[in-house]
């Protein structure tokens, strides 16, 4: 059975949990391939009744489903004590964390890195990047300068505290010399990085290998991108973007599947778009009607609890999608906030110094300077939360959803109508026809 790859279409926070557990029944693996905990998985599930809500940070979406089996892929940087931090609270709300499989050759969140990335942040003042401030870019920054800590470190004493006094020799000399800052002990580094290695150990395995057999079994696999295409290191808004590959590209080496074994891409695109951080927003509301967006949407971040950025939706940014990912589904996700607007804004072009740009600059500079060309389509006033055929929506509703789907050049398979895990309408099967 091919692998599906899921990703974010736009600046992340699209509700690609709600597309995972979407699936999550159908699928035998979920395998996070990039990011760490500077991102976050809002899901909503009807328990006994009552509507129950589960914010995940670093563990794949999988790992509400029974069934599943939830991988953190090789392409992730961990941080140990919000990985048990998670893991204990899903716990104690009767959720079952032991089928969850951790890579050998993901790289560790080191204290030193978390310290490092909040200093430089503030260092840089006006020219801050927004980051979370948790690590992420620091230990990525490790890996590829080949001084990372892996997690298969933790279980040779000898070698972790060479790789630690390594760092250390030179990132004490930063902190110390241009931060000002305390200079980090060796000690108590090790101290709390092997505090975790024997809960870890039952859970580390060649991560590459397992799915590899899966997949010759006949499973399905699928492999969940943290953040989103406007964020990956390559192909988003640089430098206001994370330290990974947050793209279809990203998830064979980020989960060590090869390309050969990927058939389905499927992409989230918010019914509108939301940016938390730095970096430009073409779209970006500052009036009513962001506000609007923003309350009805909750838009506040799951991780950071940050208000997000809202704006109209960018056809312009979905087509680019489409290109970078090779999609070939679309979901999406939270239509119903648009319920009760007269008209409905789509952008679908940018005015850069005059000149039309019917695909993103390829200068970022003038992605900066870009203005938005808007399509006005006509709104709805029905309430859509119980529609479950695209039928049942009302006309303007569907001709909304008709419109995007020409304009970003993909198939829209399903919608999501609300925050429920059964709010959402079907059009095309995700696992394939």
């Amino acid at each position: 059975m091919p692998a599906i790859v899921l990703v974010g279409a736009q600046w992340g926070d699209e509700g690609k949990g709600k597309a995972t557990d979407l699936m999550g029944s159908d699928v035998d693996y979920v395998v996070k391939f990039n990011g760490g905990n500077n991102a976050g998985h809002t899901i909503v599930i009807e328990k006994d009744g009552k509507r129950e809500k589960y914010a995940l940070h670093l563990l794949p979406s999988g790992i509400l489903t029974p069934t599943c089996t939830p991988v953190i892929g090789n392409g992730v940087v961990i941080d140990l004590a919000v990985l048990f931090e998670e893991l204990d609270g899903l716990e104690a709300r009767g959720v079952d964390t032991s089928r969850l499989l951790v890579s050998a050759n993901a790289h560790i969140i080191a204290p030193y890195n978390r310290v490092l990335d909040k200093v430089t942040e503030r260092f840089l003042g006006s020219r801050k990047i927004g980051t979370t401030g948790r690590g992420i870019g620091p230990t990525y920054a490790d890996k590829m300068a080949r001084n990372g800590i892996r997690v298969q470190d933790l279980f040779d004493e000898k070698i972790l505290r060479q790789k630690v006094e390594a760092a250390l020799a030179f990132k004490n000399q930063i902190l110390a010399k241009i931060y000002n800052r305390r200079a980090v002990e060796v000690d108590e580094v090790m101290d709390e990085l092997l505090g975790y290695a024997e809960r870890l150990r039952p859970m580390v395995a060649d991560t590459s290998l397992v799915l590899e057999k899966a997949l010759n079994e006949g499973k399905t696999v699928l492999l969940e991108a943290g953040q989103a295409t406007l964020l990956d290191v390559d192909h988003g808004t640089y430098p206001f973007v994370t330290s990974s590959n947050a793209t279809a590209g990203g998830a064979c080496t980020g989960s060590g599947i090869p390309p050969t074994r990927v058939d389905r891409v499927i992409a989230i695109l918010k019914a509108y778009s939301t940016r938390v951080g730095e970096g430009p927003f073409p779209t970006e509301l500052f009036d009513a009607n962001g506000e609007f967006l923003r309350k009805t949407g909750a838009e506040y971040g799951t991780t950071t609890g940050r208000p997000r950025r809202c704006g109209w939706v960018d056809t312009v940014v979905g087509r680019f999608s489409t290109r970078i990912n090779g999609t070939t589904d679309f979901v999406i996700t939270k239509l119903d906030v648009l319920t009760g607007l007269d008209t409905v804004p789509v952008c679908v072009a940018y005015d850069v110094d005059g000149v039309r740009h019917d695909e993103m600059p390829v200068n970022q500079t003038d992605f900066h300077h870009a203005k938005p060309i808007y399509e006005e389509l006509p709104g709805w006033w029905e309430d859509i939360s119980t529609c479950r055929t695209f039928e049942e929506l009302p006309g303007n509703a569907q001709a909304y959803v008709l419109r995007l789907e020409e304009l970003i050049g993909a198939r829209v398979s399903a919608i999501g109508v609300g925050p429920g895990r059964d709010e959402i309408i079907s059009r095309h099967s995700l696992l394939g026809d």
